[in-house]
């Protein structure tokens, strides 16, 4: 149930009967409830054996129960950013980018709507082995993971929709498991959530709205053991000194019990990582274009998507690959949200993703600066993808 004061009829929320008996919100349940509500702010689940309500409202649609004794709250979000401030980061980070040398762009703000529907899109591919293997990986691992860590608490860094996440609770259906995704889509999160709560009787959700790059320092106190996830191989957008103080941080969250799980996907034949950044339906080409019509949105750009090639390609060098927008012709693009004017010439790339692969001999030293130690190192059998968990050192 959402809530956030106010009476149950102003918040669009109705009482079920159950079994012929009104286990209905009475006045006095319904005077706890709002002043529950008050007391603990905007988005809240409240659960215990007994009565069902529910929610009308347009945040989550979901079942919540309670008893007139006891209410738990089951969903909670922590706010640390807010649509300001995400204007002024957009801002900073699209003036830096264009005009810097080379001109670039953060892949962060690939997902609006449409980008992360072509991201879902691009994972269906046959190119992109990346999101099954890890699955399948996540899968065959989770029983024994869950039990020999037992967490009371799972974070999650980047959580997005929170499939993956699934595997693990599947493997922990019997014990309450506190979930804290930590990710600047408020909504998303929201949607993740009402379909959790819903599926798994004994998980509570504490989301933290913000940027898993600077917001780590609020994930709540634990409540017991810890296990921290960071999936998809997100770790390897980031840069070796982003990605060092990322993982610093990381190990601040960390009790000598506490583990973290990070997916990463391994270097291999170059033709098969070029591939899966490239595949033949142009569906990441789209999905990097996109990245401009964000831009034109956002900030009243005039970016021509379709006059850029989209163009991938393994540095070796610098283990990543690398997407870039290229055009064909020069391209001179207003953006008046920013009062400027940008000139790409003909074959000038605009930096839009760097993909860091990973070896083992090369995963160990990157904890290791972090304080961290290589606990256990897990491969499917194509050696395409790894799940390392780590320790504090």
């Amino acid at each position: 149930m959402v809530a956030s004061g106010g009476s149950l009829e102003e918040k669009g929320l109705a009482v079920e009967e159950i079994g012929g008996r009104a286990r209905g919100a009475g006045a006095r349940l319904g005077r706890v409830l709002a002043r529950t509500a008050r007391r603990c702010g905007r988005g809240l689940i409240v659960v215990a054996e007994g009565t069902t309500l529910t929610a009308l409202g347009p945040i989550l649609d979901r079942h919540a129960h309670f008893s007139q004794e006891v209410i738990a709250i089951r969903y909670r979000a922590h706010h640390y950013t807010d649509e300001g401030e995400r204007r002024r980061t957009l801002e900073d980070d699209v003036r830096r980018g264009l005009t810097g040398r080379p001109k670039s762009l953060p892949p962060k703000y690939f997902y609006d709507i449409t980008g992360s529907k072509l991201f879902e899109d691009i994972t269906e591919q046959p190119e992109y082995y990346l999101t099954r293997t890890e699955r399948t990986l996540l899968g065959a691992i989770a029983p024994d993971l869950m039990r020999e860590i037992g967490p009371r608490d799972l974070v999650e860094l980047g959580a997005g929709s929170a499939l993956k996440t699934r595997l693990l609770l599947d493997a922990r259906r019997d014990r309450p498991v506190r979930y804290m995704p930590i990710d600047v889509d408020e909504s998303m999160m929201q949607m993740a959530a009402s379909r959790l709560l819903a599926d798994y009787p004994l998980l509570s959700v504490e989301a933290i709205v913000g940027d898993f790059e600077h917001h780590l320092h609020h994930v709540p106190a634990p409540l017991g053991r810890r296990l921290v996830l960071f999936l998809g191989s997100t770790i390897g957008n980031l840069d070796p000194l982003p990605r060092r103080n990322l993982l610093t941080r990381v190990r601040a969250l960390l009790a000598p019990e506490d583990r973290f799980l990070v997916g990463l996907d391994l270097v291999k034949d170059v033709a098969v990582l070029e591939a899966a950044y490239d595949d033949a339906s142009g569906v990441t080409r789209e999905f990097n274009r996109n990245i401009l019509a964000v831009v034109n949105r956002e900030l009243d750009g005039n970016f021509m998507p379709e006059a850029f090639a989209h163009v991938a390609f393994y540095n070796e060098a610098a283990s990543r690959v690398e997407m870039h927008l290229v055009p064909d012709a020069p391209q001179e693009i207003h953006v008046g949200g920013l009062s400027m004017t940008v000139r790409v010439a003909a074959r000038e790339n605009i930096w839009t993703e760097s993909c860091y692969k990973f070896t083992r001999s090369s995963a160990e030293p990157m904890l290791e600066e972090a304080g961290l130690r290589l606990a256990a190192w897990h491969v499917d059998p194509d050696q395409y993808f790894a799940l390392a968990l780590a320790a504090p050192a």
